[in-house]
């Protein structure tokens, strides 16, 4: 199928779009004709600078707010149906990264984590999949890390929320399949962005995955719609280890 057919003029619900891997995602489904609902987010200045880079292609909704608030992911749904009349994709892309030794997680900081990473994708989609059900071309995506497939030394919880997140796709990818529902995971290495700036500032961009390949592999799921049940592509460069997201 050629992506005229499968992606131009989709609505889609982005999470995590105030920069990195979001932002570089919002700005190329956007050049493709697609409409960008920005969900989630309190950092009003960077979302609005994708919002800005957002239109200058195609629509734009931005609803700041708590992830975290299964009553905000509801109403966003909502809204963003009733703006655009209809929700084709959805994309969690938001992610809160750890450098933390396992015996000195806080409570807080593993709720905080799991909630984001985990829980947050999984009402989203829940909210969203009446919606879903009625698209022809409906898709689902979660941005997973390499961490799904393995585990480094302080990111106990980031890599149970990469698990978590990771299972919960390969299982509703089957379960929504005959509902003409596709669903695909993306297990980015290295991705040099500002959490892993700040997470690993030792780390240089030299070698490592940049956002706007990540984007292309994204693109690539929607402007080539297939039958796969799931695909899990897991990106890094070969002369790098990939530590982080």
């Amino acid at each position: 199928m050629n992506c005229c057919n499968t992606s131009e003029h989709a609505v889609v619900i982005l999470t995590g779009a105030g920069g990195g891997i979001g932002r570089a995602i919002a700005v190329k489904l956007a050049s493709a004709g697609m409409k960008l609902v920005l969900l989630g987010g309190n950092n009003l200045e960077k979302l609005e600078i994708t919002r800005q880079e957002v239109e200058k292609f195609s629509s734009c909704l931005v609803l700041p707010g708590d992830l975290t608030d299964t009553a905000f992911l509801a109403d966003g749904v909502r809204k963003a149906h009733q703006h655009f009349g209809a929700i084709d994709v959805v994309i969690n892309n938001a992610g809160v990264a750890q450098n933390t030794a396992f015996e000195n997680v806080s409570i807080e900081e593993y709720d905080r984590i799991m909630a984001i990473n985990a829980r947050a994708p999984f009402f989203l989609i829940r909210n969203a999949l009446p919606f879903l059900k009625s698209s022809d071309r409906a898709t689902i995506i979660n941005i997973a890390s390499v961490v799904a497939h393995a585990g480094y030394p302080q990111q106990s919880v980031y890599t149970a929320s990469k698990h978590a997140l990771l299972g919960f796709t390969r299982s509703i990818a089957r379960e929504y399949y005959r509902d003409n529902i596709r669903v695909h995971a993306i297990c980015p290495g290295g991705v040099y962005t500002d959490m892993v700036k700040i997470s690993r500032p030792d780390l240089t961009p030299e070698g490592m995955i940049m956002p706007e390949e990540i984007a292309d592999i994204v693109y690539f799921f929607l402007a080539n719609r297939g039958n796969a049940v799931i695909d899990e592509i897991c990106v890094h460069r070969v002369n790098k280890e990939p530590f982080l997201i």
